[in-house]
């Protein structure tokens, strides 16, 4: 690391270098951190914890419960003080004559999917909400498709549904509308909102017509591919009217109906993050609408920088309407998870739906802006040099700053944890490795540019743990690339799933046997990065690539496909071994009896939740996502050409299904 990537990242943390006296200050400002009082002290039940104070000073303890109890601090031997054991979880306070702090005691671990299997063996599926079809919905998946799926799959006896990343996009910029590129993660994706589960299926037929809108929206629903930017304004023209003829009937002046009440509840349960987040939706429209080079919130004028200026109240005092049709969009997104994860647990799920985290969000979208106290601006998250990517990877999302965290008593970690639990039954945390260092590099700058950036790993996971109690939510952990040693004990210590992908699951040439995967961990067969199980049998993650790459690439595919027949054979022996293939491999051209041996495979596996990707549940030979292009490759757009429960109800799809249901009580 040269000396100016770190005098960058180090001014990122709020800790400049670029003079003796900015060194200096920085200096002090690190004392100070050090020395302030804790706003929260994380701890797991039945432990001990070192508190602020001097031993042998009286205090309260003000459990959640609202019970008290008069205590003297003890002595941890180190200077700091010492709380007795605490033996129920929940956030506590500690008060003393000089101030108090907020005491979150942790189970020793979240609900874990072994906590939700009930001596069972789990199955389910992971859909790509986007890509689900169904009449109606406009040409982009939703949050109904959703809910007829999770239906269907729990009627077949599955437990759960895991989802790509629902997070807030850029509602003024549909161009931009990568899953794990959110603007926020404290708020939903208004594009895959189901306005039939709040409106009737006429009301918002009627609404498309009046936008003028309804012979595109029926159009866009039968193309391939997504187009997001047609689908999108589509979507908000009809819920623009939508909008419109709620204000008209339900929010009446002679009385508010019950959606109005409920959205009324909705905003005010939202608060001040939800009112930001409204406001820059607004803003963004309005700033990048009038100059495509004001994308970004800090190429805005300076006074709309920063969301509690006078200019900001300014601006929202005179769009109003503006503001409450984005808070609108939020309510009916939230009210449509929320029906979603209600059909699913009707059907019989354990788990129901599991969202998904995203690693970071796009320093120039809404939590960067309404909370900019959080982020880590100016800095990338990515990953190192490896094998893979000897030029390592810069994936240009902001994250959390490890200091912000600390001082405010981890509030933006909090948040955003329970906004991904609060419509689901468990969440995957993507590139869960961040809870201990995240790989950070300056904007701009090579990723081979940036450090290890340690976050405080101990709290995040108590307090994960906590809220997986709290929210009754299991937890999965993407702990795939390069894994800090003994991280994932540390996981599995904490309930925290980790992932068990079969295309990894090898030394060498030798791939692992089913009693290999731990039952703690989820089993798949592949993720929406990596080829699809047909897709790798076949090569034909290969051939794309070649083609992407162009002449560039000829000698390196021409080695992979060497490789990969070797790998066919390993792989195929592993599945002779575990008595769910015979004879010889299947040609690169027929993988459909290799996906069946996968499935089955992983269905012998002692893991108490298999997940298949739903593109190998069709068999089919396309990934969602190609890492490293952008047009190139279709990223994000694959549609299913029919709604899913239909597809899965063909011979060879219900057939799998049935291989993985059998699992249950074997």
């Amino acid at each position: 690391m040269t000396p100016e990537t770190l005098r960058r990242l180090l001014s990122a943390l709020g800790l400049g270098c670029d003079s003796e006296t900015e060194t200096r200050g920085s200096l002090e400002r690190l004392s100070e951190i050090a020395g302030a009082p804790a706003a929260l002290v994380t701890a797991t039940v039945g432990h001990t914890v070192p508190v602020p104070g001097k031993p042998g000073t009286a205090a309260r303890l003000i459990r959640e419960d609202g019970e008290t109890f008069d205590v003297i601090l003890g002595d941890a031997g180190d200077g700091r003080a010492l709380m007795r054991p605490i033996l129920e979880a929940g956030y506590h306070r500690l008060e003393t004559r000089d101030g108090g702090v907020t005491l979150a005691v942790a189970p020793p671990r979240g609900r874990s999917i072994v906590d939700a299997a009930s001596g069972r063996r789990m199955w389910g599926l992971a859909a790509q909400v986007y890509g689900l079809t169904r009449r109606g919905d406009g040409g982009i998946g939703d949050l109904g498709g959703v809910a007829t799926l999770a239906e269907t799959l729990g009627r077949a006896g599955a437990d759960a549904l895991a989802l790509s990343p629902l997070h807030a996009g850029f509602t003024a910029d549909p161009h931009h509308f990568g899953p794990y590129s959110p603007s926020s993660r404290l708020f939903l994706n208004a594009l895959h909102a189901d306005p039939d589960f709040l409106f009737s299926e006429d009301r918002v037929e009627e609404a498309s017509r009046a936008a003028g809108v309804a012979d595109i929206r029926r159009a866009l629903e039968s193309a391939p591919l997504i187009d997001w930017p047609d689908s999108a304004r589509a979507k908000l023209a009809t819920f623009r009217k939508l909008f419109e003829s709620f204000r008209s009937v339900e929010c009446a002046e002679s009385g508010r109906g019950r959606l109005a009440m409920d959205f009324d509840a909705f905003r005010a349960e939202g608060g001040d993050l939800l009112e930001r987040h409204a406001r820059f939706e607004a803003l963004h429209a309005a700033r990048f609408g009038a100059d495509m080079r004001q994308w970004d919130w800090r190429s805005w004028p300076e006074a709309l920088r920063d969301p509690q200026s006078a200019a900001v109240a300014e601006f929202s005092s005179e769009h109003a309407g503006e503001v409450d049709f984005h808070v609108f969009l939020q309510w009916i997104a939230d009210r449509s998870f929320a029906a979603a994860q209600k059909a699913a647990r009707d059907s019989g799920m354990a788990i129901g739906l599991i969202s998904d985290l995203a690693v970071g969000m796009d320093a120039g979208g809404s939590h960067a802006w309404s909370r900019q106290q959080d982020v880590l601006v100016g800095l990338s998250v990515g990953s190192p040099p490896d094998l893979f990517n000897p030029n390592g990877q810069a994936w240009g999302l902001a994250t959390f700053s490890p200091i912000a965290l600390k001082t405010s008593g981890f509030a933006p970690f909090l948040a955003t944890l329970r906004a991904c639990m609060k419509n689901a039954g468990g969440v995957r945390i993507d590139h869960a490795m961040g809870f201990a260092r995240l790989w950070m590099a300056p904007e701009g700058a090579k990723a081979t540019e940036g450090a290890y950036l340690a976050f405080p790993v101990d709290d995040m996971l108590r307090l994960t743990a906590l809220e997986s109690l709290r929210n009754e939510a299991v937890v999965v952990g993407e702990d795939l690339g390069t894994v800090p040693e003994g991280f994932r004990e540390r996981l599995a210590e904490a309930g925290v799933a980790g992932m068990r992908v079969l295309q990894f699951e090898r030394h060498e040439r030798r791939f692992f046997p089913p009693s290999y995967y731990p039952a703690d961990a989820l089993a798949m067969t592949t993720t929406h990065d990596l080829p699809t199980t047909a897709g790798w049998w076949s090569g034909a993650d290969i051939d794309l690539r070649a083609s992407v790459a162009g002449g560039q690439f000829g000698e390196t595919a021409a080695n992979d496909r060497l490789e990969r027949e070797q790998e066919r054979s390993a792989l195929w022996r592993a599945f002779v071994a575990a008595d769910v293939a015979a004879g010889d491999p299947p040609a690169p051209d027929a993988p459909d009896v290799v996906v069946d041996a996968a499935v089955a495979f992983l269905s012998t596996t002692p893991s108490k939740l298999v997940l298949l990707p739903m593109e190998d549940a069709l068999g089919q030979l396309e990934q969602p996502n190609l890492p490293g292009t952008l047009d190139e490759h279709p990223n994000w757009r694959r549609r299913l050409p029919n709604p899913a429960p239909d597809m899965l109800a063909e011979s060879a799809p219900a057939a799998r299904l049935r291989t993985l249901n059998r699992r249950r009580d074997a």
